[in-house]
């Protein structure tokens, strides 16, 4: 008797699966680095320190967002030359206007836009958002509070993010972008030992890191610059004399970063020095 193999039987052709078309492969591509974005810098440190002064002497013609109205106090103390590559953005009443203007045209001459302050944005976007986002069962919300548990600041968060992408649109577009912000001191926690006291933007930033518009601001800007008072400590008392740094990288005392820079300055009123140092860094 033969050894017969047994063959599976054969399914009738209308039965049989349909062969699947083979996926058309991807070729990965690849692409040059822009190296034609303008800067995104923040400047933080104490009221009347210079921070305004620092962002006018940036590359012109600036486009400044006068949020807190303080650039008809400075502007004459520009000099002539300085003052004719400073622009003022009208009015600019809310959130929703700031952000508007940011998307409209006629943008192609400017070189550089400043938004004075970043903090007082902040407070705008907040609230836009007590204004157009009720709670979630619907009623009207007055304190930030009232949405519950950590939710008012995700919403400030969320809504200060589309500034940031706003920005970037211009940025990409070969313009500098300058927010300036107030500073606060914060509690650093050291994991190698105790901890300690920095100088930090005035922004949203919850004890638990979550919704951080500071820490986010911090990661989205290439450089943030801290301007301080120059002070000498002696038998627990303090000295100055009115001289001012300005600080681009990390140092105990305050936050600070930059993609290019990376010692102190000495802090030149009316001088291009900073812009300069960022210039030459670049090529």
């Amino acid at each position: 008797m033969e050894n017969r193999r047994s063959v599976p039987p054969q399914l009738p052709p209308r039965m049989q699966a349909a062969k699947k078309p083979a996926t058309p492969q991807r070729q990965v591509s690849f692409g040059s680095i822009d190296t034609k974005q303008g800067h995104r810098v923040l400047i933080y440190g104490p009221g009347g320190i210079g921070k305004t002064t620092l962002a006018c002497m940036a590359p012109g013609p600036i486009a400044v967002f006068d949020l807190e109205s303080s650039l008809g106090v400075l502007i004459n103390q520009l000099p002539e030359e300085r003052r004719k590559q400073v622009n003022t953005v009208g009015m600019c009443p809310d959130w929703q206007y700031l952000r508007d203007t940011l998307n409209m045209t006629g943008w192609d001459e400017i070189k550089t836009i400043v938004i004075d302050s970043a903090t007082m944005a902040e407070e705008w976007a907040l609230r836009w958002v007590l204004k157009n986002v009720p709670h979630e069962k619907g009623n009207r919300i007055e304190r930030l509070e009232d949405y519950g548990y950590g939710k008012g600041y995700t919403h400030v968060y969320e809504t200060f993010l589309a500034l940031l992408g706003d920005l970037d649109q211009h940025v990409r577009a070969g313009r500098h972008v300058v927010l300036i912000a107030h500073d606060c001191t914060a509690e650093v926690p050291n994991p190698i030992g105790e901890n300690y006291i920095r100088y930090e933007p005035r922004l949203q930033s919850p004890g638990s890191g979550k919704n951080s518009v500071r820490l986010r601001a911090r990661e989205w800007a290439d450089h943030v610059i801290f301007i301080g008072y120059d002070v000498e400590a002696k038998d627990g008392k303090a000295k100055g004399h009115g001289s001012r740094t300005i600080y681009p990288v990390e140092l105990p005392h305050c936050m600070a970063k930059s993609r290019l820079l990376d010692a102190a300055m000495p802090y030149e009123r009316h001088s291009t020095t900073f812009w300069d140092q960022l210039t030459k860094a670049e090529r």
